[in-house]
């Protein structure tokens, strides 16, 4: 399928919108995620126009999550005005490519929280059975 300047078609897809976001792999219950810029409009089981890094959330096991960045070609595709997915902003953020998106934060706050009174339960259990 050729593009020609007369359909108006290829003009836009030159300039249209890229996006910076994560696209699903792997199998039921062992999610896998690259990293990938694509055109905006498209889902993500349709072609990519360059992968740019990798991200395994379930620890391995050392009890780490295993992320694979190109800087390089982000910095680029961000310079060349692409959009980013906030799921992806929130990884680069951490990687600390990008400034730390509010989200990190918010979840920070909330699992030091749980934690506080997960340890107020516990440290009144004892009181409670002596």
């Amino acid at each position: 399928m050729s593009l020609s300047p007369a359909s108006g078609i290829g003009r836009f897809y030159k300039h249209s919108a890229k996006i910076i976001r994560f696209v699903r792999h792997g199998c039921a219950n062992r999610p896998f995620y690259h990293i990938v810029v694509m055109e905006r409009r498209k889902n993500q089981h349709q072609p990519v126009i360059e992968q740019v890094g990798s991200y395994d959330p379930l620890p391995n096991a050392t009890n780490e999550r295993l992320v694979a960045l190109n800087t390089e070609r982000i910095r680029y595709w961000l310079g060349k005005g692409a959009h980013m997915s906030d799921p992806a902003a929130e990884l680069l953020g951490i990687a600390g490519l990008l400034p730390v998106h509010p989200r990190t934060y918010m979840n920070a706050w909330r699992n030091r929280k749980a934690a506080a009174e997960a340890a107020a339960v516990e440290a009144a259990k004892p009181a409670e059975t002596a």
